[in-house]
Parts: structure tokens; C-alpha cells; sequence
């Protein structure tokens, strides 16, 4: 039976922050509300083959809402399943390339008991079928926060999955670093070799010497991640001075990223001596100065505003304002704010994007914007 929900995310048309606009390559932007009354959104995506928007709550609901309708249809309700401390939650949300066909998609939440559980679902008719659920992974969390929660299929077909290091400060159990440890990574699997998944040949611990499914390790907290190609942008959340952006490639498994041997580019603890060499570095780092968490964004590839194709768009918790730069040579180049012209746009827990490719900004105060050009 098809569950049909009236909630108060309502489109608004018209409503928008900063009516002149920010400039970003000569174009003028605006953020455009478009959903309101949400429960703390995480994560906002159209499925493979398809228009609907689906947009993920942290407190465990996913909502569908079709074109132009202003009334979510309940896709699948995890509400009673999901833990409710601030980094808990249903914090990710991925569709199978093949969802057109095979109407598969997973999943990433932490359990009553604050551990992380990875769960692949199928829908039938638009609807997820709760009886369908079936475990990938289940992650002990040592403590409530740090528990990442990013889902997403890269182009080669695999599953990755942002895991933090476990939480407390410090990473005291030194999972970034130990690579037989799931927490600290990004892991890669293949949901359709095996049962429940298969470990990809390339990933550096597939024959031993660490945990099979890791694919990179030495994050801290790897909140929001994104494919642009075969680059994968990482919003990595520091620990008390230090947030940073990090680009990696598919032929990259193995790199290990710092944590917690590094904060930043920075030797971890501060103060303390490190020897550097062997770490992949960030590409974008700010300080505890400009904000208080990265939150990992897109690369923009929508048709409306192609002067913007190939700038990548983030924000801060905190600061609450879009930026962006071009990633080129390796390096973050012509970085573009939008906060002295927009403001902040309320707390950014995440982003999205349509069929098309247009970007949208997620608050926690149950907001969705759409990036759009000004007036």
C-alpha cells in the first residue's frame, strides 16, 4: 500500500537570498528557497533515469517529491531505527546505477546503539519495500559523533562509503591511521559481485595487510563527498583548528590522507613534530577563524549556468556561506565566496543536485535552495 505524505516542505518559488546576487566567473547568483519544513535534510538527489528529487532526513525519513508537486511522498520511514544524537542518524543515501532497472538503493545509518549500519533496499512502484532490507556492513561506533554517513557510486560502479574515525577528539584509538580498522576511511565494495558485496581487485588491502574494503584512509570525519569524473572531492571536518577539502583520484587506493597524524597540513597535536612525507595533502584548508565544520559539496555541471561548469561549491556549518573554487594542477584556484554578498544562508548541512546537474544547498533548519541566476 502506497503511503501518501502532506508535509510542510512546500514549494516557494521566488523566495530568495539576495535578490542582486553574488558574482562567481561573471555571473550573478542567487539562492533560491525552494523546500521548507524539512527535518534536518542531508542529502538530495534524483535517481538514475529519473526526475524525482529525493531528499533524506537525518532523522530517518526519505521523502520523493515528483516535478512540480508540493506534497513528499514517503519513500521509506527508518525513523524508528535510527539513533538521535546531533551526528547520528540517516546521514547517507545512494541509488544503484541500475535503479531504473533493479530499483536498488542503500542506505547509511547508525542504529539504536549509535553504530553505523549500511542496508540495501529495493523500491517497487516509486516506494521502497522495508522488507527488503538487507545488511552490508554493520561498524561498531565507539562514541556518538564522527560517524561520516556519505554513500555514493563512483564511476567505476562501486559503492563508497565515508566512515569518520570513531569519534571523542583526537582519534584515541588511532583508527585513521590502522589500516585493519574500518573508521578513519573511505571504503569501496561491490554490491554486485557477491553476497552481500565483493571487494574490488584495486583496492589496496584486497589481498591483506588491512581491512579488504578500504579504499583510503587518515580522515577525521569526511562529511559529504562528491564525484566530478574520476575525482573525488572530500569535506574532511578537522578537529579544533583546521578544516580542509580533499581531492583524489580513482587510481589513488591506498593514500592515506593524515589523520591523525596531520590536521590540515598541519602536524597533529599542535605544537607537536611529524614527519609529512607519505601523506596525500589537502587541496583547500581554512581555519577554526572562518568557520567550525566543512561541509563537502559539488563540482557544478547543470546546464542554466554553464560559466560555473567545473567550480566546486562548499560551505561551513558555522559561516553558512557558499564558496567555491576551480581545482586545476592540483591545486584550489580562484576561490569565490558568496558571504559578503548573499550572508549566510542558515546552517549548511549538505548538497545536492537534479537530473540536470543544478545545485542545491541543504540547512539544517530545514531549508533547500536552489542555485540560481539572479534577476
Amino acid at each position: 500500500m502506497r503511503v501518501w505524505l502532506v508535509i510542510a516542505a512546500i514549494l516557494m518559488p521566488g523566495l530568495a537570498f539576495g535578490q542582486e546576487g553574488a558574482t562567481v566567473d561573471g555571473v550573478a547568483i542567487r539562492f533560491e528557497t525552494v523546500m521548507s519544513g524539512l527535518d534536518r535534510p542531508v542529502a538530495l538527489m534524483a535517481a538514475p533515469g529519473g526526475a524525482d528529487l529525493f531528499v533524506a532526513e537525518k532523522t530517518g525519513r526519505i521523502l520523493s517529491f515528483a516535478a512540480g508537486v508540493t506534497e513528499g511522498k514517503l519513500f521509506l520511514d527508518l525513523s524508528g531505527s535510527v539513533s538521535g544524537g546531533n551526528e547520528q542518524g540517516l546521514l547517507g543515501l545512494a541509488f544503484h546505477p541500475g535503479y531504473a532497472q533493479n530499483g536498488r538503493f542503500f542506505v547509511d545509518y547508525t542504529d539504536i546503539k549509535g553504530d553505523t549500519q549500511i542496508v540495501a533496499y529495493t523500491a517497487k512502484d516509486g516506494v521502497a519495500d522495508p522488507n527488503s532490507a538487507k545488511t552490508l556492513l554493520a561498524i561498531d561506533q565507539p562514541y556518538a559523533n564522527h560517524n561520516g554517513g556519505w554513500l555514493g557510486f563512483g564511476p567505476d560502479g562501486f559503492l563508497y562509503i565515508g566512515m569518520g574515525d570513531g569519534g571523542a577528539g583526537g582519534d584515541p584509538h588511532g583508527n585513521g591511521q590502522n589500516p585493519d580498522a574500518l573508521l578513519g576511511k573511505i571504503l569501496r565494495i561491490d554490491v554486485d559481485g557477491g553476497d552481500p558485496y565483493a571487494i574490488p581487485p584495486g583496492n589496496p588491502f584486497a589481498t591483506g595487510g588491512g581491512a579488504p574494503e578500504v579504499f583510503l584512509l587518515g580522515l577525521r570525519n569526511p562529511w559529504r563527498s562528491a564525484f566530478d569524473g574520476e575525482q573525488l572531492y572530500i569535506g574532511d571536518v578537522g578537529q579544533g583548528s583546521i578544516e580542509e577539502i580533499d581531492v583524489v583520484n580513482l587510481g589513488d587506493a591506498g593514500a592515506n590522507l593524515g589523520w591523525n597524524t596531520l590536521e590540515g597540513n598541519d602536524c597533529y597535536p599542535p605544537g607537536s613534530m611529524c614527519v609529512q612525507g607519505g601523506f596525500v595533502m589537502p587541496v583547500y584548508t581554512y581555519t577554526h577563524n572562518e568557520g567550525c565544520s566543512v561541509t563537502g559539496g559539488f563540482v557544478y555541471r547543470g546546464k542554466a549556468l554553464p560559466a560555473l561548469g567545473g567550480r566546486y561549491f562548499f560551505a561551513d556549518y558555522c559561516a553558512g556561506a557558499v564558496e567555491s573554487f576551480r581545482y586545476a594542477d592540483g591545486a584550489a584556484k580562484d576561490f569565490v565566496s558568496t558571504g559578503d554578498a548573499l550572508g549566510s544562508v542558515g546552517s549548511i548541512n549538505s548538497f545536492g543536485t537534479d537530473a540536470d546537474g543544478e545545485l542545491y544547498v541543504l540547512t539544517d533548519q530545514g531549508d533547500v535552495l536552489k542555485m540560481v541566476a539572479a534577476q
